[in-house]
């Protein structure tokens, strides 16, 4: 077998190693699992996630990812903990410890600590023997049977199972409270991510030319109002109004050449796409994305009840950053 082969068959060994001990790990999902979850929720403090070496990496993602999630949370180094750092820990924190063995001696210094302050405190651990386990409050059970490492040694399966452990339990309480997309954007307000979560159309159709003709509009003006305002595009409102009643494009205006042999007294009515797509200003840009992207069309009406407002086209959706 060649060098290549060996190395695709060693990473194909380690994913599938740590997705068999994900999928085991499920069935340790029980009632202190519960327990826990209810009790964060009922805790007036942050979460507290602790952990040395491997372990405190992991604690970092986790305390992120309840942060963004909805649940206060902040990361203590197990180390620093015995150190100084204790004093981070309010009386109402709720302190979780990650260790896979769950007996290191920082742990052992660490626990009773945190007991003498009172403060709830959950094992994430892969030994429910261990010290750790026995003297916390809840247990999550990360049990694996071996590292993904041949040598069993370096910090694989475990710390993998770990992460997913704390994703199940980030998840678990953003469900508990209810948490939405809406209260996701307030905690994400950068980024492409963010903008897909809280821009509005309202926030950039102003900022276009809004072409529109009436609906008896000639073809000088119709052409003359499409190419000065530059969207390659002009609404038809009602004679006297801004009700919306078409669009037309400068597409329609290459297909009213093939279908007229003359253009004299053509209007707008004649030429119209009637009741074109549009979007209300109240609704999300990346709603506006998607209608375009579906259609396969650059630009959009805006239209509130039905009254002309402007437009809102793709090259707004590019500079912010939603493409």
């Amino acid at each position: 077998m060649n060098l290549v082969n060996n190395i695709a068959l060693t990473a194909k060994k380690v994913l599938t190693a740590e997705a068999d001990a994900i999928a085991r790990i499920a069935e340790f999902i029980d009632e202190s699992f519960e327990r826990c979850v209810e009790a964060i929720l009922q805790s007036k403090g942050r979460v507290v996630v602790t952990g040395i070496g491997k372990s405190a990496n992991i604690a970092t993602k986790i305390v992120a990812t309840l942060n963004s999630t909805g649940t206060p949370a902040l990361f203590m180094h197990a180390a620093d903990a015995i150190h100084g750092d204790l004093g981070m820990i309010q009386p109402d924190d709720f302190v979780i410890c990650i260790s896979k063995s769950g007996n290191t001696p920082e742990i052992k210094v660490l626990v009773p600590l945190l007991k003498r302050k009172g403060s709830k405190l959950a094992a994430m651990v892969s030994s429910t023997d261990s010290y750790l386990a026995q003297s916390a409050d809840f247990i999550l059970n990360a049990n694996v049977e071996r590292e993904a490492c041949p040598h069993n040694l370096a910090p694989t399966t475990s710390t993998t199972t770990a992460l997913a452990l704390g994703d199940a339990l980030a998840v678990s309480l953003l469900e508990a409270r209810g948490f939405s997309s809406s209260d996701f954007a307030h905690l994400h307000p950068g980024g492409s991510l963010g903008k897909r979560l809280y821009l509005m159309v309202g926030d950039i159709y102003g900022y276009n030319q809004a072409p529109n003709v009436n609906e008896n509009a000639s073809l000088k003006e119709i052409i003359i109002e499409i190419s000065s305002k530059r969207l390659g595009a002009t609404a038809v409102v009602k004679d006297g109004s801004k009700e919306l009643v078409g669009i037309i494009t400068d597409g329609d205006l290459r297909r009213m050449l093939n279908k007229y042999d003359s253009t004299e007294g053509i209007k707008a009515s004649d030429i119209m796409t009637p009741s074109p797509l549009t979007i209300e200003p109240e609704q999300y840009a990346a709603e506006a994305l998607a209608i375009m992207q579906e259609k396969s069309i650059t630009q959009l009406i805006v239209t509130k009840s039905g009254i002309f407002e402007g437009f809102v086209h793709l090259h707004d959706l590019l500079k912010e950053g939603l493409v």
